[in-house]
């Protein structure tokens, strides 16, 4: 079992997603975990768009990378250009570092329609990012 890392700023929004679809799309081959620099609960905005693609992280907690202290990463992701910048050092002699900074829906301003739209970009982006990993890492 690979033991895989989604860092985010607050662990909020674009780390619960992509940890929700690696959950569903790893097939008993890793431990998924996700974490950010800070920690500022579940973006509820992030849970609703889940649902609508039939993945439910509402049980899913905000955590501190301070609790995943002498875990063996085999991969860590990050999913934001702050977290990459300002995370401390994860001392971890095997693990692949991927970074790919996502759009952060949890910013838009606007109208109802026109955050949900914001959030559905980020969500399908993620999607397909993870779908893109998991086929390249896991076949």
């Amino acid at each position: 079992m690979k033991n895989i890392l989604v860092l985010c700023t607050g662990n909020s929004c674009r780390s619960q997603m992509a940890h929700g679809y690696l959950n569903a799309m790893q097939n008993g081959k890793a431990r998924i975990y996700s974490a950010g620099i800070e920690t500022h609960g579940l973006n509820p905005g992030a849970v609703a768009i889940m649902k609508e693609d039939g993945i439910d992280i509402s049980k899913h907690t905000s955590n501190n990378i301070d609790e995943y202290d002498g875990i063996p990463w085999d991969y860590i992701i990050t999913v934001c250009d702050h977290a990459r910048e300002n995370c401390p050092y994860i001392p971890s002699k095997m693990a692949k570092r991927i970074h790919h900074n996502f759009f952060d829906p949890s910013k838009v301003q606007g109208t109802e329609e026109e955050k949900h739209a914001a959030f559905l970009k980020a969500r399908n982006e993620i999607r397909d990012f993870c779908k893109q990993f998991m086929q390249k890492e896991f076949n």
